[in-house]
């Protein structure tokens, strides 16, 4: 079963994470130019590991990406899976449940868009919308149509532990699942907010609605806080990455990523010495039949 990589923000699997003590900047400042380069360099060995991925068959790899908003999931996710091969590749952003979703159990809409063997699938959002937007605005369980509902804050308890169990039910299935919380400070998201509001080719980006949520910040940060110490673990790790500065924060992403493939052991499929026999056999063949013109 897979082994969470090493990393400065690796959350711990204790309990003992603090979203106080996470920083949202790295402790120096980072070159632009750097940082790019090492994008750059880590896309590259993440380009032949998904190569082998594919060939081989076995494993699957989740990346789900959850933050504020404005943090830079789109930008992270286009800037760090830029170079890799998109027949490999399953993209997926959940937003507001339909209603054909709502007639299943919360986890239903994501486990079936879950990656196939060989693949790397990557939610924009995910299942843990449930325990954090929902957590925060607990009206939208009305919706939801549950038979009934545990007492006081129970519920958020319970989908917690069902996370945990289908993660960790993906992971003894060949799933490596990395989680990556990008996180942004209040004072850079207003920057950004003020960014789509000021320059014309940002304008589509910008919603009231994500201003109006600054309003319940200190839930959100409660409610991840609960969230990633609940469900951190060595085969479903979470990484509280820095997202204030943007290449650092996808020039991280990119090294856990690209580490965690690495640890894989993944290599292109061998074939038998008979098997080897046979294709040397139909490469004769091949070039016989192109010298007698029945090629």
């Amino acid at each position: 079963m897979f082994e969470s990589v090493d990393s400065p923000y690796l959350v711990p699997f204790d309990g003992s994470f603090r979203v106080a003590d996470s920083p949202t900047a790295p402790a120096r400042l980072t070159e632009k130019k750097k940082a790019k380069n090492a994008l750059r360099k880590r896309i590259k060995r993440m380009r032949g590991l998904q190569d082998m991925l594919y060939a081989q068959n076995e494993w699957s790899v989740l990346l789900i990406f959850q933050a504020m908003d404005a943090a830079g999931k789109d930008g992270t996710i286009k800037a760090v899976m830029s170079g890799i091969n998109p027949a490999g590749c399953q993209v997926h952003s959940f937003k507001k449940p339909s209603e054909n979703e709502l007639d299943h159990d919360f986890l239903w809409r994501t486990s079936i868009r879950l990656p196939e063997r060989g693949r790397i699938g990557i939610f924009n959002r995910s299942y843990y919308e449930e325990v954090l937007v929902v957590r925060v605005h607990p009206e939208i369980l009305h919706a939801q149509r549950l038979p009934f509902l545990p007492e006081d804050d129970a519920i958020w308890d319970d989908r917690l532990e069902s996370i945990a169990d289908h993660e960790l039910h993906l992971a003894r299935n060949g799933t490596v699942v990395l989680k990556f919380w990008l996180n942004v400070s209040r004072d850079e998201q207003k920057s950004r907010f003020l960014a789509r509001i000021e320059e014309p080719e940002k304008n589509w980006k910008f919603h009231a609605a994500d201003v109006a949520e600054r309003v319940h910040w200190d839930d959100y940060m409660h409610a991840y806080e609960e969230a990633l110490n609940a469900t951190s673990r060595s085969w479903a790790p979470w990484y509280a990455i820095p997202a204030d500065d943007k290449p650092y924060m996808r020039a991280t992403v990119a090294d856990i990523i690209d580490r965690s493939l690495e640890s894989l052991g993944l290599a292109y499929p061998t074939v038998s010495a008979e098997e080897r026999a046979e294709l040397v056999a139909w490469g004769e063949s091949l070039e016989r039949g192109d010298r007698d013109g029945r090629g």
